[in-house]
């Protein structure tokens, strides 16, 4: 009988974690690919962990627990590991860190992709105790793009990565030939880590988060000043003698080898570098003999050719000669130097924000300007949405009025050329928030913002309202962050009109933010642009993105969850993609305040994230994916396939608390999870005949208005006083561009691939 042999054999070491392992192992357990083995090493752990890992173990035949007869460190303890290893792949992973969702999916897919190398590198990216996560930064060098797989030679910017374990999947058969193993002592990822990459016969990279690695507020093991930090020299002396003995057996590299001893000199000094000047590291009776060692290893490794920035060359120099109080006097006056122009630059802010304050005070006394208006959008994302298509309708229909938009620098080149480009915070911009008769805005204007007699300030809002909003917020914390809800109201009441898409709209806003305005319910502005589209613009656009002809393109917008301090996608879209076929891709496109993007760019998911108009975005797509946000109101506009991915509804509910209940009222299919989305859109169900019934009842109640000229009717009232405005087309009469693919769409597909069980043996219109 045939043993199963997993794919992956996940070794997680455990020492003094127990606080942390619980979530190692469910990161583990939790993935959607299943083959793989779990072995946990206690390292005769003096806590809780033995006992976590055999709890772990009764629950899941996956989980193997090895003890240690006594604490041997970390290096030993991955190798008794290893011993034990029956996996194709070895993937290590700490106790204190976990990996992201579907990494070992993404991980296989890769290895299968570049034909089994020995050796694949994917991503990290480090976790704080706030919730803040940041990527590697030298994440450029593990790209896709090129031939795959490779040789060292052939991508030496790898050995700028972090030097440690968890960061590749290596393959077992080649780490036994080779005999890699781990040193004892601190540091051992070091001689593990250079050995793996220069005698590994072919390398993959995978552009890819796949380990969170958590940084501890105190208690990790080079965190803490020991002795054992010197353990570093000893690690660096195991690797240069790992290359002298390959140079030794294998004549026939020599010079290919002979070429890496540059760098690893400069790596060396780097690391011995940070090591020294890090405080919570060596004790400080231990710096004076750190030092001397340093100099030791930097004359013995030294060797011409490690050509490096002048700072780094005096660092090294330093280091080299053993300077020990240069080096520390040349520390203490960067310091100095620091310090000086932080607080020199605190005190010019200061004149500053002063100087303005009264430049805007003084432009107040003057007379207002009837021919101005300035507009701005939430988050400074450059020139769109609701303020945007208003602004178009300023310059169109009343050209008397003068307008400008404010927004960063970087996002200047947003703006269209007639409109006056202004910097938040600058004098300028203060002076026309002074003067100009027109203030329109999704948002608050600023907080130093004082409303004059004869300005009209119109607030567009940010688009329906699904989840809880203004002082409705006061019931849900999480989602209210701190919100000031007595500045709210001020500035609520300097308002003078606030534009609504729908009744549901309207009565919304006047009880969340009360005030004296008028209610313009007049239609989505930003949708203008969705109804007077033509086939050709669509065209372009998909054309623009790159979307290939006769492929279905589904937009995926998540909304933001005020509950999670960080953000993920809730969708494998890589595995959505490879299930659908070549058929579909996905365009995935992160909450602005999601803080980075959904997923890479590969194959047929492409990020959007960084796009600047949503609205391009929705016409160039084919069916909307999404959970709570508020562009389903905007994209029923279209007339498309809307699917609903119901994730997490009982907790975004709680948190934020909803408007509309969209299980009793949706805009169409629904999927309760990943299997069922993927089948909605195998089977034709997304855009089948009760998809359009449900959308149709959707459109009625929400875009009653959104026929192509609600700017203008805006416009018309507020500028040009005028009272007989534009009527609505109605919705029946209403003909929004089809998509590109919704003929090709009708057609249902084959039936979707199962996943294998284990084996044996642009521009905005």
């Amino acid at each position: 009988m045939d043993v199963p042999v997993p794919r992956f054999s996940v070794i997680v070491p455990a020492y003094q974690v127990q606080a942390y392992l619980h979530a190692c192992l469910e990161s583990v357990l939790a993935q959607s690919y299943p083959d793989f083995e779990v072995i946990v090493v206690d390292d005769c752990s003096p806590d809780a962990c033995g006992a976590i890992a055999d709890e772990f173990a009764a629950l899941d035949p996956r989980v193997r627990v090895l003890r240690l007869p006594r604490n041997e460190g970390l290096g030993p303890a991955r190798n008794a590991g290893m011993d034990r290893a029956g996996g194709d792949y070895l993937v290590f992973l700490d106790g204190d860190d976990t990996l992201t969702p579907h990494a070992l999916r993404g991980i296989a897919d890769r290895i299968k992709e570049t034909g089994e190398p020995d050796v694949l590198v994917y991503d990290y990216a480090r976790t704080y105790w706030t919730g803040e996560t940041v990527r590697n930064r030298a994440a450029a060098h593990l790209t896709e793009q090129g031939p795959a797989p490779f040789r060292l030679s052939d991508r030496p910017g790898l050995l700028e990565l972090l030097m440690v374990a968890w960061n590749k999947a290596v393959r077992r058969e080649f780490a036994e030939r080779e005999g890699l193993a781990f040193p004892p002592g601190y540091y051992e990822d070091t001689p593990w880590t250079y050995p793996v990459l220069m005698t590994a016969g072919s390398i993959a990279t995978l552009d890819r988060v796949c380990v969170h690695y958590r940084q501890r507020l105190r208690g990790s093991i080079l965190g803490t000043p020991s002795e054992r930090h010197l353990d570093v020299f000893t690690q660096y002396d195991r690797v240069f003698a790992f290359l002298e003995s390959r140079t030794q057996t294998h004549p026939e590299a020599r010079e290919e080898l002979a070429r890496w001893r540059p760098v690893l000199y400069r790596r060396m000094a780097d690391h011995l570098t940070t090591v020294y000047t890090r405080p919570d590291r060596l004790p400080r009776s231990l710096r004076a003999e750190f030092l001397r060692r340093a100099r030791v290893h930097c004359r013995r490794y030294r060797v011409s050719g490690a050509r490096a920035p002048l700072p780094v060359r005096l660092r090294h120099a330093l280091l080299r000669l053993g300077l020990r109080r240069t080096y520390g006097a040349l520390r203490l006056a960067s310091a100095l130097r620091r310090r000086t122009a932080k607080v020199t630059a605190g005190l010019l802010r200061a004149a500053r924000t002063g100087a303005l304050r009264l430049h805007y005070r003084l432009q107040r006394c003057l007379p207002l300007r009837a021919d101005r208006a300035v507009f701005a959008v939430e988050g400074d994302r450059g020139y769109g949405r609701d303020p945007g298509a208003l602004e178009e309708a300023f310059r169109r229909l009343a050209p008397h009025v003068r307008t400008a938009w404010a927004a960063d620098p970087v996002l200047h080149h947003t703006v269209p050329p007639g409109t006056r480009r202004l910097t938040p915070g600058t004098a300028a911009h203060w002076t026309a928030l002074a003067r100009s008769r027109y203030l329109v805005c999704d948002a608050a204007f600023g907080a130093g913002l004082v409303r004059r007699r004869g300005q009209v300030l119109v607030q567009t809002q940010t688009g329906t309202p699904l989840g809880h909003m203004g002082l409705d917020l006061q019931e849900h914390p999480a989602a209210a962050r701190g919100t000031d809800f007595a500045r709210l109201l001020r500035e609520a009441g300097t308002w003078d009109y606030v534009v609504s898409a729908n009744r549901h709209s309207t009565l919304t806003w006047e009880r969340v933010h009360p005030g004296g305005w008028t209610t313009l319910e007049y239609g989505q502005p930003r949708t203008d642009v969705l109804q007077r589209a033509t086939a050709a613009d669509v065209a372009r656009l998909r054309e623009t993105l790159g979307i290939p002809e006769g492929t279905v393109a589904i937009l995926y917008a998540p909304a933001h969850r005020d509950y999670r301090r960080t953000q993920r996608s809730a969708l494998d879209l890589q595995r959505v993609v490879r299930r659908l076929g070549p058929r579909f891709m996905v365009l995935a496109r992160a909450h602005p305040r999601h803080g980075g993007p959904l997923a890479a760019s590969g194959g047929r998911v492409l990020d959007v994230t960084g796009h600047p108009h949503v609205e391009s975005l929705s016409l160039a797509s084919d069916a909307l994916v999404t959970d709570y946000s508020s562009l389903m109101f905007d994209y029923a506009g279209l007339d498309r396939p809307i699917v609903l991915h119901a994730h997490e509804r009982e907790a975004y509910e709680a948190a934020r608390g909803t408007y509309v209940d969209l299980r009793s009222f949706p805009p169409g299919a629904i999927a309760r999870d990943e299997d069922e989305l993927i089948g909605l859109f195998a089977s034709g169900e997304w855009h089948g005949a009760r998809s359009a019934r449900l959308r149709a009842a959707f459109r009625e109640r929400f875009c009653p208005y959104d026929d192509g000229r609600a700017a203008e009717r805006v416009v018309r009232r507020v500028v040009l006083g005028e009272s007989d405005l534009p009527p609505v087309v109605p919705l029946a009469e209403r003909r929004p561009a089809p998509s590109a693919a919704a003929v090709l769409a009708r057609t249902p597909l084959a039936t979707v691939p199962q996943p294998a069980g284990p084996r044996t043996v642009t521009d905005s219109l």
